[in-house]
């Protein structure tokens, strides 16, 4: 079944479309060449592992595509794809086994986990130094004081792309939608360190619309299909579109964000669309980190506790 991309047959945009895909092949190609020039003095590329427990569709979509952008960036993978009753126990062994592989650089774990595992003494059973996705409690914290290495790899796209929008993003005014552990803490650090002035709004915010038409920068990750629309949207701001939610619209299944984008486009000076905006930068990210966690392990330079 094909799905439809949000973009089809809608009318003429105002505001500029930021291209996720396009500024994450770019990403890629950098670090390709950074992955050879590891390769040519370490005799080995940068490898990540990635831990699948079941056959959720959707985590299965997710470490196929990961898996293809490590192939492209010169990244060995190594997939661990097992079955649904896997007990913790098993898990945290494989975990073990991986943090003290000399070829594994980079360790990330597909989220949702089964319910019978706890996904909190997985994510904190990796070694911090190979902490690719930035969930450890360790590079939680070093994130809090400004001292990271290893960054959520959405936030970090995120980021990356309102810099490439506006450059120094200081005395910003940015409003984040959504408290996640996940996008909405890590990203609300990330603009502090940008020197913007940083408001999270969230399901108990009275007036939400208000607090959102404040911002110069408007990044929304609340897992609600197209639940910003143009009256939350301050004119002129920027619009980082976090979610992604398949919908059906006329009969057909259609792929939307947290963000009413035929409504939005019309108001802010820039968005990301769904698909093709943050999507793409998060696997791009997730790359950069593989790399750089094996740069910093290589050069015993890597965080270690």
């Amino acid at each position: 079944m094909t799905v439809t991309h949000a973009l089809d047959n809608a009318p003429n945009a105002q505001a500029t479309i930021i291209d996720g895909k396009a500024f994450a092949e770019t990403l890629r190609k950098d670090v390709a060449i950074g992955a050879r020039a590891f390769r040519e003095k370490r005799g080995r590329a940068p490898g990540l592992a990635v831990v699948l427990v079941g056959s959720d569709p959707a985590s299965q979509v997710y470490v196929r595509t990961k898996m293809k952008n490590a192939l492209e960036s010169g990244i060995d993978s190594f997939p661990h794809l097992l079955e649904r009753d896997t007990s913790e126990t098993q898990l945290l062994s494989l975990i073990d086994k991986l943090n003290n592989d000399r070829y594994v650089h980079g360790i990330l774990v597909q989220l949702p986990l089964p319910e019978h595992i706890d996904e909190s003494k997985v994510i904190a059973a990796i070694d911090p130094a190979k902490d690719v996705d930035g969930f450890h409690p360790v590079n939680v914290g070093l994130l809090g004081q400004g001292r990271a290495k290893l960054i959520p790899c959405t936030p970090l796209g995120c980021l990356m792309m309102l810099k490439d929008q506006l450059g120094d993003l200081g005395g910003k005014k940015a409003v984040i939608v959504g408290r996640s552990n996940i996008v909405g803490k890590p990203m609300a650090n990330l603009l502090l360190q940008e020197n913007c002035t940083v408001t999270i709004v969230h399901s108990r915010t009275r007036d939400l619309n208000n607090e959102c038409r404040q911002a110069d920068i408007l990044v929304v990750a609340i897992g609600r299909a197209e639940f910003i629309d143009a009256t939350a949207i301050k004119p002129g701001a920027i619009v980082v579109d976090v979610g992604i939610n398949r919908v059906e619209k006329n009969g057909a299944p259609l792929l939307v964000g947290d963000v009413d984008f035929n409504s939005a486009r019309n108001v802010a000076a820039a968005i990301t669309p769904v698909p093709g905006g943050v999507g793409p930068m998060t696997v791009a990210c997730l790359m950069k980190n593989t790399l750089a966690a094996a740069e910093a392990i290589e050069s015993d330079a890597a965080v270690r506790f």
